[in-house]
């Protein structure tokens, strides 16, 4: 025996704005917890790639392939997930920062009768990026850090280590603000866009009623709206791994600040 659908509707639950915040905060929790085991290789690899400084750099990868024979040989199969620690820590709240405050934002531009939603969606995902960036800063800066060095992991230091070296050595302000505009930057940027992106075009694209064809849109419009972002905000991301990771002469300060380092990798680099 079927329900009607009235009854149908009916089990349909409204959540207080306290309970769907808190599953907002849990979800986006989730998934950064499981993006981040399985894509934390593919990370330390593109760190690799953008603290290594042109073709007079002795520990130079010449291509994907290359990083991943080079490290395989010399470090081991447990070098792909140094410095995963850090980012598992963050990611919860991290991801959980990022739906959460945006959802709230979105909430509060939408006050604005003036902005249209695309606008709206595109305030919404800057603002969360750059709360998001606050937050996660201080895991960067000893991320980086562990993914940079070279030997097995056996013979790295701890995370818990490895902050504490950094803060005895520089300071929490150091800690905790080190390429500080670079990762608002990295974040800021491609929050903007994706979320901007994801949104708008979601509302352009017709539902589906089929569960997969809908799971299918959804998923193309997210790896669109994900691909976009990643490609604008990298030239961020190049300075924030620059300035957190190791300088090019030990005791001197190359790259400190964002759009000096850009500024050199340019002039240097192209």
């Amino acid at each position: 025996m079927t329900a009607a659908p009235e009854t149908v509707e009916m089990t349909v639950k409204h959540h207080s704005p306290a309970k769907l915040g808190l599953m907002q905060f849990l979800a986006g929790g989730c998934a950064g917890f499981v993006e981040v085991s399985i894509m934390h290789p593919l990370d330390l690899i593109k760190t690799r790639f953008q603290i290594q400084r042109g073709p007079d750099d002795p520990h130079r990868y010449t291509s994907l392939a290359d990083c991943f024979k080079k490290m395989y040989r010399q470090e081991g199969a447990l070098s792909f997930y140094k410095g995963i620690l850090p980012p598992l820590c963050a990611e919860m709240p991290k991801r959980a920062v990022k739906f959460f405050t945006f959802e709230q934002y979105k909430t509060m531009y939408s006050y604005n009768s003036f902005l249209s939603q695309g606008v709206v969606f595109t305030l919404a995902g800057l603002s969360s990026g750059l709360t998001e960036a606050v937050i996660i800063n201080p895991f960067e800066v000893v991320k980086v850090k562990l993914q940079s060095e070279r030997g097995t992991i056996s013979q790295q230091k701890s995370t818990y280590a490895t902050a504490r070296e950094i803060i005895n050595q520089h300071g929490v302000r150091y800690f905790a603000g080190k390429g500080m505009t670079a990762t608002l930057g990295r974040h800021g940027v491609f929050n903007m866009i994706y979320f901007s992106f994801y949104h708008n075009v979601k509302c352009i694209v017709p539902q589906h009623e089929d569960p997969v064809t809908e799971f299918c849109r959804k998923f193309v419009i997210g790896l669109i709206a994900g691909t976009l972002a990643s490609c604008i905000n990298i030239p961020f991301d190049v300075a924030k791994s620059r300035i957190q990771g190791p300088q090019p002469v030990p005791g001197q300060i190359k790259y400190s600040r964002c759009f000096a380092t850009m500024l050199t990798i340019y002039r240097e680099e192209g």
